[in-house]
């Protein structure tokens, strides 16, 4: 049986609710102006370079800075807030989350459900947007059998190739944003329902800067995914508010049941999901980035010193979020 040790004096002496509504209200604009920031900042930099010369290569590094954020922000961050919710001793001493690594479960869940949303939304693409047609030509009396791609755009195979391309950065850049918002909800709940002024004070900062790099790994992939303003807009302003609503909703969920953040139902949550969408985002920037990126792109393969620039940056983007950690 595991037992729980705890310090009550300092536990005590930590626990305000006044203090903790005050840096909550103050994190709630803090976290909303920093994501804009971060997740603005990829798209109006596209916008600028666009048209221009280094376009192609200023989104390829964006984007792999963008890789290496997602990345270390979910092996970094998410996993293991993910395991040790799942190892509180509250719930750890419990049947059956003793037995169990349940969290490496869920996330490898997370990874065949980021799997096949993203085989069967690719399927759908592809069948809704290129129709195979079978056309026979003939020639001298005999016949040949040949197969084309149908577009309802006509062009060249080039143009429905480049097509295809556009429409599945669009999907990946979705998927992305719904993992990165499961991730977000959780960080707001979690901080609106504890009433720990010791832990809210430094996760303030620590968020921020959070907020800032998480945002340009997600801005990153929406610039290059080409959709339209009012589309843009929206995705940027949902990955906003998120985690300010998220703190919200803690706050009132607090306010009504009193429900404890340190309460094993609560943890037993906070595991579970953060484990999905630590599976979804593993998925994602490992198979949907960096791969992609890395051994299917015909600019960087062409250019060994724009590989080398593209994997600086993908180090650089993991580096920043994971030193993140020693804060929150």
């Amino acid at each position: 049986m595991v037992e729980c040790v705890t310090d009550m004096a300092q536990a005590a002496m930590c626990r305000n609710s006044i203090a903790a509504a005050h840096l909550k209200v103050i994190s709630i604009f803090t976290i909303f102006v920093t994501s804009v920031m971060g997740v603005s900042m990829p798209v109006m930099l596209a916008r600028y370079f666009q048209g221009k010369s280094l376009y192609d290569i200023a989104i390829l590094v964006i984007k792999c800075f963008a890789a290496g954020v997602i990345l270390a922000t979910s092996l970094v961050h998410v996993l293991p807030d993910a395991f040790a919710a799942l190892f509180d001793c509250q719930v750890a001493s419990q049947h059956p989350w003793k037995d169990f690594p349940f969290a490496g479960l869920v996330t490898l869940g997370g990874v065949l459900l980021a799997l096949l949303v993203d085989t069967v939304a690719s399927s759908h693409v592809e069948h809704t947007h290129y129709t195979p047609v079978e056309t026979e030509e003939k020639e001298g009396g005999g016949g040949s059998l040949s197969i084309e791609l149908v577009s309802g755009g006509g062009g060249g195979e080039v143009e429905r190739v480049e097509e295809l391309t556009r429409l599945k950065q669009k999907l990946v850049s979705q998927v992305l944003e719904i993992g990165i918002i499961f991730h977000s909800v959780i960080i707001g709940v979690t901080m609106g329902m504890s009433q720990n002024i010791c832990s809210i004070r430094p996760l303030v900062a620590a968020l921020a800067f959070h907020q800032i790099f998480e945002g340009l790994g997600l801005g990153g992939c929406i610039a290059q995914a080409g959709f339209s303003f009012g589309t843009t807009a929206y995705m940027c302003f949902m990955f906003s508010v998120t985690t300010p609503m998220g703190i919200i909703l803690g706050m009132v969920l607090f306010s009504v049941t009193g429900y404890d953040d340190n309460n094993p139902k609560a943890l037993i949550m906070e595991g579970l999901l953060g484990s999905v969408s630590s599976g979804i985002l593993i998925y994602m920037a490992l198979v949907d980035l960096i791969a992609v990126d890395f051994f299917h792109n015909k600019l960087m393969n062409s250019n060994l010193w724009l590989k080398k620039l593209s994997f600086l940056a993908l180090t650089l983007g993991s580096a920043s979020m994971s030193i993140l950690a020693l804060w929150a």
